[in-house]
């Protein structure tokens, strides 16, 4: 006897669940509903190494070329599928049969990929065959590491174009922080005038992963800097969005996993309400 397909849910993010390349469909909780992604690194390769990464094999470095017939084939199917198909009643739970955005994501930073501009037209040309231009967004999940590029520029202001929107990782706002949670030799101060350089091409909402690192929550110290960066961008960014808050919904699949564990809904409030008031909007996904 077949078993049907297991149900996409918020803590499955099956990518092979549509057995293709470059798209693929999860049920995300930041969305709230079905997020057609598209995996612009398939080589499972990033400059960047967060150590709560759920990318399995993770590895430094860049996408391969991508086909974009390949990926346009896909996002066609896909979409085909999910508007007109029988996938929200085999994969998706009730309560989240909603199409939501096409978001750029995947197992890499996306806009590494050359093809990032091409793509973003590809997408805009594939949600307008659709009828679907203007009704969900087009989504870029980014660590922003690479928007001094003339080619991203390019692609943000394409996705501007089409009412697009940047999710900007921006997890902790201190030298020492960057390290530990992202793996990065960034500067802070850079990042931040990468944030602003990010606003003012695109829509933009900072998206911040938090969780405890063995058993302590991140420290005053680190929160503080925090809460210090976006009342600065409060008044320097003022087309900043808002914030995003989340917390660990699926397991990290790098070395430091055992290390790290869930949040509680109270502290992330906590921390939501001295970001509110500052005056920037955040929800928080715990």
């Amino acid at each position: 006897m077949t078993r049907p397909p297991p149900l996409l849910t918020t803590v499955n993010h099956d990518r092979d669940i549509a057995g293709m390349t470059h798209v693929y469909p999860v049920v995300s909780r930041r969305a709230r509903g079905v997020s057609v992604g598209i995996n612009l690194n398939p080589n499972n390769a990033c400059n960047w190494r967060c150590i709560y990464c759920q990318v399995p094999g993770l590895k430094r470095g860049g996408p391969p070329p991508i086909d974009l017939a390949l990926l346009e084939d896909e996002l066609r199917r896909m979409l085909e599928d999910v508007l007109r198909g029988d996938f929200m009643a085999r994969a998706v739970p009730e309560g989240m049969r909603r199409l939501n955005d096409v978001a750029l994501s995947g197992n890499g930073e996306p806009t590494s990929a050359g093809e990032f501009p091409a793509v973003v037209r590809l997408v805009g040309r594939v949600l307008a065959d659709f009828g679907l231009a203007g009704e969900i967004k087009l989504v870029l999940i980014t660590n922003g590491s690479l928007s001094h590029k003339p080619a991203v520029q390019t692609g943000l202001r394409a996705m501007a174009a089409l009412g697009g929107e940047v999710w900007f990782k921006f997890d902790r706002a201190t030298r020492e922080g960057l390290a530990l949670v992202n793996d990065t030799e960034t500067d802070p101060e850079a990042h931040f005038r990468r944030l602003g350089r990010v606003a003012e091409l695109c829509p933009t909402w900072v998206q911040t992963c938090l969780f405890s690192l063995d058993g302590t929550p991140p420290a005053e110290q680190e929160v503080e800097a925090y809460v210090d960066m976006l009342r600065r961008a409060r008044t320097e960014i003022p087309t900043l969005g808002g914030v995003l808050l989340y917390g660990l919904a699926r397991p990290s699949l790098q070395p430091e996993a055992s290390r790290l564990g869930r949040l509680p809904q109270g502290w992330l409030e906590n921390l939501a309400g001295r970001i509110e008031a500052l005056g920037l909007p955040v929800r928080v996904d715990p």
